[in-house]
């Protein structure tokens, strides 16, 4: 028993003991987890968030005209910033040292806020526009006059800083209602909505009656009947304006006025022609002309053979005047060019009208020597229409626009069938040069997807000042000393032979109202601005008025005959009736009831040429480009494959123009750039792996088709699967782009299929070309007309499916830069693409009103800002990040020293990153697009070495949390976790064991 009692106790014993030793271990434990909660570890510097404490909250609201928009609270960063320097991130004499700078460092709470660095939210690309109103001085359509203090009111209200976009990749572009939307991804390479705003500084230039007048006249010289067999009169016909040569007076005014390093919209409001019907301009040959140019073959086919060279009459000698010696770059600003004192900074002065009249009498001479032309031409044959037809093909034939010719005499070749068209009529246009119009006298047209789609070109797309103040017409007859000689003759008019018998008041007042309904009929009606003569005659009105009713209530005098009696009693009845007739005759008074109708009219008028003009700088001056990074290179290598069923044994004998596509190819190619070309001819009889991609890539589908009547039909379609073709292309591994070196040089293969057959052949059921990531795929049929899904003024526009040259242009630039389509733009409204095709126009491969395929101006330098956007963003991104870090390292004292040692780096690396985005926008905002590219590489490698020194920085600050604190960079759950571990071994090891009871 006492065995028994021994052992128990000594069970109770060892109990007691475990309990005490859980206990204590579990006291450990926390011991060890509490304090690693309040451990100053260094985070992870892979994949942290940006503080709360320390984020710097972006104000969207705040938008200053500088180059940078930053969070509030930035010292740093102002308004000025764009002739600042960079003093405040650079080390100098007045820097604290020492204790004072150990005290601010401890006090900043992070290095970012010690380095007094902010997230970038944007910087700002300063652009030049001009807005150039031609005819708004009262001398064009109706009268119009616009003035500076109302330009300024509307148009300051046009979003002058807006945000590069791009749009999300498409899908299947044209559904059976041809609309467009992309594919919304939640990751994109770079934003949408792009770091580079575009800050725009619109200049406004009103040119004086002179001008107006010259481009009047150039509109009639230039003017042809549409259709010249139509018998109906001049005044009901359809007249078309040539582009060919209003192309040259945009241009010789703009070099006139050097104007080249802006961009340059003109607004016309030329006087309607009585004359004359409804006008448009057109590029090219009617329907009618080319009929008649096919139909006399023997004479064609001597215009075609002829090698004659004829002069440009247009060709005059080039002379200069500058407006201005450097565009004002101003939020708005506004130069009449008739006035006596200009802002400051410009140079026309009061000379302007000389300078003027200097520029119209060159064109106007010109235009007398091409009229004496024309009308010989129109006189020859009695046939005025078919001889102009002949005329103005020998033009084009012999004329500076080869791309032009070469249609045109390509349509023309005996023999074959003609795919030749005429081009849309349009009322817009975008030039080769810096350089667009709208003319809101011509048209309306009409164009854009033949049924459905949104923002198609309408006839109420433009404000027409016909429809604006029809109701309300603006009279600008005389001023007051004129009109006031004009009063006093109809009164001695009048007066002069008023009779013996119209001798009583009443009648010497009725005859004065005459005088007066005559004058205001003519001069104080439908007046915008009331006359101060009229404003008088009102008061002399209220006189009339209080003698007429004196007469009408004066009582007969009993003691007069009857005679007298009867006379009285008539003069009375004609004083009331004179009273009535100005009651409701309300000859002055309609003066402010009509000025408040106008006011209304021209306000709407004003906010919707605002609209249009707003358009046009998203769609023509800095369009959306396609989601991707587009980066400079130095040289591009297009190597273009042509792949058809049998090999061609030489390059004269391919189908197409190779000469042609390569300069339309020079044109993508950007200042400073170098471009080489590479052809290739492969068979798919010899290669069997080349025609099983082919072959698999080969699909059908059955497409709704709505014609521009109405009528619906289902079109079958035989395609290639650009996504399948590619597929099978990468596996064979010679037709996809290779970049060699940093940025110096990449490869564009452009894979042009040339079909046989009779059958069409398209890419994605409705394409000729498609840009994919790694190729430019282009397909060639042999059909010459094909009714396409777009329309122009009610008719089908037809394409050529012999020459694809205009779309493989365009997806070659999108392939390279992104650029997309006029009518493709990005909505932020929508958060996805919408279409607006207004500005679809011009002779340009991204227009879907002409088959012209030329790069212009406006297209190239928008390929060289995809480049410096990119690299922006790009840039902006790995500053960010860099911030970022800096935010997430809080400043303690011991790490001051070592970073001490890095900080002046820090701060020049910063610095050169910035000024290289200050040199980049300086260079830009002047147009100077090749030096600006030329530091793109120099950017990029700025960025990522402050991104490297900001790792280095806080790499050199870790060990020192190791060695002087003693404490490693573990996470809080890692130390719980091994404590929770060691109690566990521990209590396993000691757990209690029950003894066998010794028995005696």
């Amino acid at each position: 028993m006492m065995g028994i009692v021994r052992a128990r106790s000594g069970e109770g014993a060892m109990g007691s003991s475990f309990v005490l030793l859980v206990t204590v271990l579990l006291f450990v434990s926390l011991a060890l987890a509490i304090p690693a909660e309040g451990l100053n570890v260094t985070m992870p510097r892979q994949g942290r968030d940006h503080p709360s404490q320390t984020a710097r909250v972006v104000d969207k609201k705040n938008s200053v005209l500088s180059l940078f928009k930053l969070g509030t609270g930035s010292k740093f960063w102002n308004e000025k910033v764009m002739g600042r320097g960079y003093e405040d991130l650079t080390l100098s004499e007045s820097t604290p040292t020492g204790k004072q700078a150990l005290l601010n460092y401890t006090k900043a709470g992070t290095i970012s806020h010690y380095l007094k660095l902010s997230l970038v939210d944007a910087i700002h690309l300063p652009l030049p526009i001009n807005f150039i109103f031609i005819g708004f001085t009262g001398e064009g359509n109706r009268g119009l006059t616009l003035g500076e203090d109302e330009m300024e009111r509307w148009f300051t209200n046009i979003d002058h800083i807006l945000e590069h976009t791009r749009v999300p990749q498409l899908g299947e572009a044209l559904t059976p209602f041809y609309r467009v939307k992309g594919t919304v991804k939640d990751e994109h390479h770079l934003p949408l909505i792009s770091y580079t705003h575009y800050n725009y500084s619109v200049h406004g230039i009103e040119f004086n009656e002179k001008v107006a007048a010259t481009f009047e006249r150039a509109i009639k010289v230039f003017g042809r009947r549409e259709n010249y067999s139509d018998p109906s009169p001049d005044a009901e016909a359809l007249w078309q304006v040539d582009m060919g040569g209003m192309d040259y007076l945009f241009s010789s005014l703009v070099e006139y006025l050097q104007l080249e390093n802006a961009y340059n919209i003109f607004i016309l409001n030329p006087k309607r022609d009585a004359e004359r019907g409804t006008y448009a301009y057109r590029r090219g040959l009617s329907e009618a002309e080319i009929a008649a140019l096919k139909e006399n073959v023997a004479r064609t086919n001597t215009l075609l053979s002829s090698k004659e060279k004829i002069q440009d009459i247009l060709d005059i000698e080039k002379f200069w005047n500058p407006l201005y010696d450097r565009h004002p770059l101003l939020r708005f600003s506004w130069t009449s060019a008739d006035e006596d004192h200009t802002p400051a900074g410009l140079i026309l002065s009061n000379r302007s009208e000389d300078v003027q009249a200097s520029w119209s009498d060159a064109v106007n001479k010109a235009l007398d020597t091409l009229e004496a032309s024309l009308r010989v031409e129109g006189t020859l044959g009695g046939k005025t229409g078919e001889h102009l037809a002949f005329w103005k093909a020998k033009q084009i034939l012999n004329g500076r626009d080869l791309e032009l010719a070469s249609t045109l005499r390509r349509g023309l070749k005996p023999g074959e069938e003609s795919g030749l068209r005429s081009e849309c009529l349009v009322d817009t246009w975008v030039g080769p040069a810096r350089w667009a119009f709208v003319d809101l006298t011509a048209g309306p047209a009409t164009w854009g997807p033949a049924v459905g789609g949104d923002g198609v070109r309408t006839e109420m797309t433009l404000p027409s000042v016909d429809r604006s103040f029809a109701h309300v017409p603006l009279s600008s007859r005389g001023d007051d000393d004129e009109v006031q000689e004009e009063f006093q003759e109809l009164w001695r008019d009048r007066f002069t032979y008023i009779g013996e018998e119209e001798n009583h008041a009443v009648d010497m007042l009725l005859a004065e109202m005459d005088v007066y309904e005559v004058f205001a009929d003519k001069h104080c009606r439908d007046r915008n601005v009331a006359l101060t003569f009229c404003e008088e005659l009102l008061a002399r009105i209220g006189d009339v008025k209080e003698e007429l009713s004196k007469i009408s209530d004066e009582a007969v005098d009993e003691e007069l005959d009857e005679k007298e009696r009867q006379e009285s009693f008539v003069h009375k009845v004609k004083a009331t009736d004179a009273l009535r007739r100005i009651e409701e005759w309300n000859l002055f008074g309609f003066v402010h009831e009509h000025t408040q109708n106008f006011s209304v009219a021209r306000d709407s008028f004003l906010a919707h040429l605002g609209s249009v003009l707003a358009s046009s700088m998203r769609h023509v001056v800095t369009p959306s480009t396609a989601d991707g990074a587009y980066h400079y290179y130095e040289n591009i290598y297009f190597q273009i494959y042509f792949i058809s069923q049998d090999k061609y044994k030489h390059d004269a004998l391919l189908p197409v123009d190779i000469l042609a596509v390569k300069e339309a190819l020079s044109g993508l190619v950007v200042p400073g750039q170098k471009a080489t070309f590479g052809i290739h001819k492969l068979a798919l009889s010899e290669d069997p792996r080349l025609a099983m991609a082919f072959a698999a890539a080969k699909r059908a589908a059955i497409v709704p088709m709505l014609s521009v009547n109405g009528t619906y039909r289902a079109s079958q379609r035989v395609y290639l699967d650009s996504a399948i073709l590619q597929h099978h292309l990468k596996q064979l591994g010679s037709f996809t782009d290779k970049k060699f070196g940093v940025r110096s040089s990449v490869e564009v293969p452009v894979i042009w299929y040339l079909r046989s057959g009779s059958e069409p052949l398209l890419i994605d059921k409705h394409y000729l070309a498609k840009a994919l990531p790694d190729m430019v795929i282009v397909v060639q049929s042999t059909n010459r007309l094909w009714e396409s899904h777009l329309q122009c003024n009610g008719e089908s526009v037809y394409w050529d499916l012999t020459q694809p040259s205009k779309a493989a242009i365009a997806a070659v630039a999108e392939h390279l830069s992104g650029i997309m389509p006029s009518e493709v733009t990005y909505s932020q409204a929508h958060e996805n693409a919408i279409h607006d095709w207004t500005w679809s126009v011009g002779a340009h491969p991204f227009s879907s009103t002409s088959s012209g395929w030329r790069v212009s101006n406006f297209q190239n330098d928008a390929i060289a800002r995809s480049y410096i956007v990119t690299a922006f963003d790009e840039s902006v991104r790995l500053m960010n990040s860099a911030v970022e870090l800096l935010a997430n390292e809080r400043t303690q004292k011991v790490t001051f020293p070592a970073f001490r040692a890095h900080e002046e780096r820090l701060r020049h690396r910063y610095n050169g990153v910035v000024n290289m985005w200050k040199r980049i926008a300086a260079l830009t905002e002047d147009l100077k697009y090749s030096e600006s590219l030329r530091l793109l590489n120099h950017l990029e490698i700025s960025s990522q070495s402050f991104l490297s020194e900001v790792n280095q920085t806080i790499n050199a600050l870790h060990p020192v949390y190791c060695t002087r604190q003693r404490k490693l960079e573990i996470r809080n759950e890692i130390l719980t976790g091994i404590a929770l571990l060691f109690v566990l071994i521990v209590l396993w090891l000691l757990r209690p064991r029950r003894r066998k009871p010794k028995i005696n």
